[in-house]
């Protein structure tokens, strides 16, 4: 059974850094592209990073700021954020790209001064 559990989050002031994890048990991330997803309060939840062998992808919001990465050996997927604004506040979840795995509990991450 596929399990995805995230970490990381917090509370941070604006232009501020957080570094999220996602460590995976049951796939294997090479064989998939994987990405991060958001959920803001009355927000649909949306896909704002994402990688493969390929290359990766951020959407337009944080492209700059964030920084999507894997640890193949340790499966294990990463997100760098800098320059943190109050709008990157949300909980924050990892899954395949499209959506083909339960998830996780998330990890908040709240920026605020």
């Amino acid at each position: 059974q596929v399990q995805l559990v995230e970490s990381g989050g917090g509370l941070v002031q604006p232009g501020g850094s957080l570094r999220l994890s996602c460590a995976a048990s049951g796939i294997i991330f090479s064989i998939y592209t994987m990405g991060w997803y958001r959920q803001a309060p009355g927000k649909q939840r949306e896909l704002v990073a994402s990688i493969r062998s390929g290359g990766t992808w951020c959407a337009d919001s944080v492209k700059g700021r964030f920084t999507i990465s894997r640890d193949i050996a340790k499966n294990t997927l990463n997100l760098q954020m800098n320059s943190l604004i109050p709008e990157d506040t949300a909980v924050y979840y990892c899954n395949a790209v499209p959506v083909r795995h339960l998830w996780g509990q998330g990890t908040q991450v709240t920026v605020s001064s």
